[in-house]
Formats: C-alpha cells, structure tokens, sequence
C-alpha cells in the first residue's frame, strides 16, 4: 500500500517509478538498474534497507539513496549518513520535503549512462 502511494506521488510530480517486492528483488537485477535514485525503507521486512545500500557500494553500485523510516533512533540515521544517504526522511513522508530533496539533489527523471 505505501509502495502503491509512494509511486503515484512521484509520477504526479514526473518522476519515472521502478517497484521492488524486496531488497533482494532489487539485488537480483542491480546490475542492470538505470535508476538514478533509490527511496528505501529502513526496514524492509527480512532485512535492513541500511544493509541493502552497504550491499550495493561493496558490489560496486552505487547510486543515491534516501531512506524513510518510522523509526526516531539516532543510531539508525547515523547509519544511514554514513551509507550516504542523499536523504533521510521520517513517516509519514511529507509530498513537499519529498520533492524538495529530490529537486535539491537534481534527481529529475535522468537516467544513468
């Protein structure tokens, strides 16, 4: 359902949307991803987004990533900086920093050469 509600937001505000069931969905086929940014949950069910980005980077694919999170914990977000994280957003996600974020980082329906 956030999936569903995160895809129809950013294709309201031009953006090209890509939807994974899971972390491990997206690492099957990463290597082939033209996306030019990646919105992760921290959580993702049987593994950590967090751990997703730190499996990306050693495979040596590395693309912007914002996390959101429903969680408030310090240790987590310092995580996610350390990842590099472009953005670290909390839930519920707010439509306007969303795409601020997106804007400041010139994530604009690019695609990756």
């Amino acid at each position: 359902m956030m999936r569903e509600a995160l895809q129809a937001l950013l294709s309201s505000l031009g953006y090209t949307v890509e939807l994974y069931e899971s972390g491990e969905a997206f690492l099957e086929r990463a290597t082939a991803c033209r996306a030019i940014c990646l919105l992760i949950d921290v959580h993702l069910g049987s593994s950590s987004g967090i751990d997703l980005a730190r499996q990306l980077v050693e495979a040596g694919l590395e693309f912007p990533i914002m996390f959101m999170t429903e969680s408030n914990g310090e240790a987590e977000r310092r995580q996610a900086l350390e990842v590099g994280c472009v953005g670290y957003l909390q839930k519920p996600l707010a439509a306007k920093l969303l795409s601020q974020i997106l804007a400041r980082s010139k994530i604009r329906n690019r695609r990756r050469d």
